[in-house]
């Protein structure tokens, strides 16, 4: 007999959501998760913007725009339930100038194809609603709202726990084996067998495919998020999220005015290569790390098709000021004594052989294991329908 049935990897958002449902899917069953950390939301899900999408980008029909969807009123609707803090305060995509004035219409097309409700404001009405930005006109999409994440994981801890559930923290896998039986997972000088293992892993993922004895055709690349946070005396210095419209030849969104739960308002972020998958200083370096990601001929595939954008980031990352310009676009006002240090994060971004972003799901799938290979935002957004999806899956493998 099996410790237990099922057995997740990770206790962040996705991992953590997905235990959840395993409990509402296969009431009685013996869900277990595994921590490497001592907390939950200790990765990815504990240092991002903490903002709850509407779905504006996304591909019409495509699973992203699908997820995030319901995920925008499914995350509002726990939230709820569970008496968790959020604010419905919504977002303007901010044109600057003609050239973003052009490209906003498309993402208007888009918004409306997948089904939000957004306004469109000129000058005069970007001006009203937000008397401290700058522009020539913004998309208003009511919908999107703020959080935290790292609240929505502790709740769901204590849920998963109070149903008979285990999370095992300070429990790092360093080793997995299947056969028919199931899973045998080793972790931390213990063993633990599962019937059926689900991996929500971020930054490892390809280290656990590789586990499985599987050759993952991809490559995590880390991406780390450098975030500034205002001086307090701005913190009512927006009433919205504040974004700015994408260029479509680049692969992020771009730098953001974001206010927080808690009051703050944060600037960021931008993406810059990681050297270290878990390094979250500017300087952080893993020679492990590296030395994989420069070995992979994806990698470097990518870095010469975007080695300009690069450097920028990379650039902006170092200096206040260069980050400093990208904000002042729309914030003139702002100056580089109002950009205080704050925590930055760490995306998982899965890179092909060659050379793409990965930018939907990406599963890895045995005889009784699921591995989460690549889960792009919005994932913390999308959780809920995301770990119904992966449930899914899971019972497709049966």
């Amino acid at each position: 007999m099996t410790d237990c049935d099922f057995l997740v990897v990770g206790a962040g958002i996705l991992g953590l959501s997905t235990a959840r449902e395993l409990q509402y899917r296969h009431p009685g069953s013996r869900v277990r998760v595994l921590e490497k950390e001592n907390r939950p939301a200790f990765h990815q899900t504990g240092h991002n913007s903490g903002v709850i999408h509407a779905g504006v980008y996304y591909t019409p029909g495509s699973l992203k725009a699908q997820f995030c969807f319901e995920g925008n009123r499914a995350i509002k609707a726990f939230c709820r339930e569970h008496d968790i803090a959020f604010d419905e305060c919504g977002k303007l995509l901010v044109a600057t100038n003609a050239v973003e004035l052009e490209r906003m219409q498309a993402l208007i097309e888009r918004s409306r194809q997948n089904g939000l409700t957004i306004e469109i404001l000129d000058k005069a009405q970007l001006a009203e609603a937000e008397p401290n930005i700058t522009g020539v006109g913004a998309i208003r999409v009511p919908s999107t709202g703020i959080v935290s994440y790292t609240a929505i994981c502790q709740r769901l801890a204590e849920l998963i726990e109070a149903d008979g559930g285990v999370i095992n923290y300070n429990s790092q896998v360093t080793g997995l084996g299947e056969d028919d039986s199931g899973v045998a997972v080793k972790c931390s000088g213990a063993s633990i067998s599962a019937g059926k293992l689900i991996a929500c892993g971020g930054v490892m993922a390809d280290r656990l495919v590789r586990m499985l004895g599987g050759q993952p055709e991809f490559q995590i690349v880390p991406f780390r998020g450098d975030y500034y946070r205002l001086a307090a005396r701005h913190n009512r210095i927006i009433r919205h999220l504040i974004y700015p419209i994408p260029d479509p030849a680049l692969p992020f969104l771009g730098v953001h005015l974001t206010r927080m739960i808690d009051g703050s308002v944060t600037v960021g972020p931008n993406a810059v290569v990681n050297f270290s998958r878990e390094g979250y200083s500017r300087f952080a370096f893993s020679l492990g790390d590296s030395l994989e990601m420069l070995t992979f001929p994806g990698f470097r595939r990518l870095l010469w098709t975007h080695f300009g954008t690069a450097v920028h980031e990379l650039k902006n990352g170092l200096f206040k000021q260069g980050y400093l310009k990208e904000v002042q676009k729309y914030n003139p006002g702002l100056t580089v004594a109002d950009l205080q240090a704050y925590p930055p994060g760490i995306r998982a971004q899965a890179v092909s052989g060659e050379g793409r972003l990965v930018d939907d799901f990406l599963f890895h799938r045995t005889g009784h294991c699921l591995v989460v290979c690549n889960a792009p935002s919005p994932a913390a957004t999308s959780c809920f329908p995301i770990a119904r999806h992966i449930v899914d899956q899971l019972s497709d493998q049966e």
